[in-house]
């Protein structure tokens, strides 16, 4: 199978730890975001708070309400809850949140509005930055999942693979002029998508 050779690339190529897949099959699905319950908002006691509208603001007195504990940053940046994200996608749907409940913006507004509007930039940033990167965005989905990776786990390489990345370390340090480098970037770039692809199927298989 090629996910024993996976894992130990992705690892080199800080996309992937080893012991990420294949513990038990996935399933990734997307739970029920909303209780039972709505919440109200707390400036007018309005019924939806952050479960109704745009989720930021109370529909009725339009107050910023406090973050959505059970909203999970693939809904917070309107993403699939998948390993492919569309990064311009998510770049602008940062954007577009941090126009909406950036601090600089509540300078006016009661100080209840300015502590949410600090929590909820804070927020969104770990979202993006969480996403962004194929192995924390990796790491995370497996959260959703209930995979979680202890600390300290020993991170093992497949030998096959370790000679090839010394043999590509080697070829870099020889690496004469701008043309050969440009090579050897495109060489890893290669690598690195294809590490990627294969992780991505993984994980739309929901199994090793």
């Amino acid at each position: 199978m090629w996910c024993g050779r996976t894992r130990a690339l992705l690892r080199v190529s800080g996309l992937w730890p080893t012991g990420v897949l294949g513990r038990r099959p996935l399933n990734c699905s997307a739970a029920s975001l909303a209780g039972s319950n709505s919440p109200r908002c707390w400036n007018c006691g309005g019924l939806g708070g952050p479960l109704r509208g745009d989720r930021f603001f109370c529909p009725q007195c339009r107050a910023l309400q406090p973050p959505d504990p059970t909203r999970d940053y693939f809904s917070l940046l309107d993403c699939n809850r998948s390993f492919r994200v569309d990064t311009a996608k998510l770049q602008h749907r940062y954007q577009q949140l941090q126009r909406l409940i950036h601090p600089d913006f509540f300078s006016q507004r009661s100080q209840t509005e300015k502590d949410f509007s600090e929590k909820h930039s804070t927020l969104v940033n770990d979202a993006y930055q969480t996403l962004l990167a194929p192995l924390s965005r990796g790491l995370y989905l497996l959260k959703l999942c209930g995979v979680e990776i202890p600390e300290g786990t020993d991170y093992e390489m497949d030998s096959q693979f370790l000679m090839e990345i010394m043999e590509i370390n080697e070829k870099l340090a020889e690496a004469q002029g701008e043309t050969a480098m440009k090579e050897m970037e495109s060489i890893v770039r290669a690598k690195q998508k294809e590490l990627t692809d294969n992780v991505s199927r993984a994980f739309e298989r929901g199994e090793e």
